[in-house]
């Protein structure tokens, strides 16, 4: 990585951070902070990115990329990590399901892996890694059914208010 890539990728993050109304120009504005407490890192790990001394760990790209509301991916495509080609997308090399296939069906990260060539030995050590960005499921799917009760209640207000 080169000053050139920790440069261009702090200045990206330092206006995702404006933009999320982190307060980090001024001294006392508290955002560099405020943004470490809410992602849950050491508050020198953001300074150290600011001042483009260097690039924060996987853990707290992770982090970051969770408060700032942006895809890990473009997290560790932007900071010259890993390219685009080798974060492809495993749903764009898929092929067509066949008649009487299950439909909707997410191939398995065992199946992305072989469709990402990953070799055989490596596999595993694939698996556990990327499970670590993936939601759990058994956490999404009560996130989801509290995201449709509260549409469904914001519904049931507005008819019984006439909206």
């Amino acid at each position: 990585m080169t000053s050139q890539d920790l440069d261009a990728f702090a200045a990206w993050v330092e206006d995702l951070m404006r933009e999320r109304g982190y307060d980090i120009d001024s001294p006392r504005g508290g955002g560099k902070s405020r943004i470490a407490d809410e992602a849950g890192v050491h508050r020198a790990a953001v300074t150290r990115l600011l001042q483009r001394q260097s690039m924060p760990d996987l853990e707290t790209t992770r982090r970051l990329a969770r408060v700032l509301g942006v895809p890990v991916r473009e997290m560790l495509i932007r900071s010259g990590r890993l390219t685009a080609e080798e974060l492809a997308d495993p749903h764009d090399h898929l092929p067509s399901p066949g008649p009487g296939a299950e439909s909707g069906r997410r191939p398995t990260l065992e199946e992305v892996a072989e469709l990402l060539g990953v070799p055989a030995d490596r596999r595993e050590m694939f698996v556990r890694v990327v499970e670590q960005f993936l939601p759990n499921e058994a956490e999404a799917a009560p996130r989801a059914q509290e995201g449709k009760r509260t549409r469904a209640e914001a519904t049931a207000g507005a008819v019984a208010s006439g909206d």
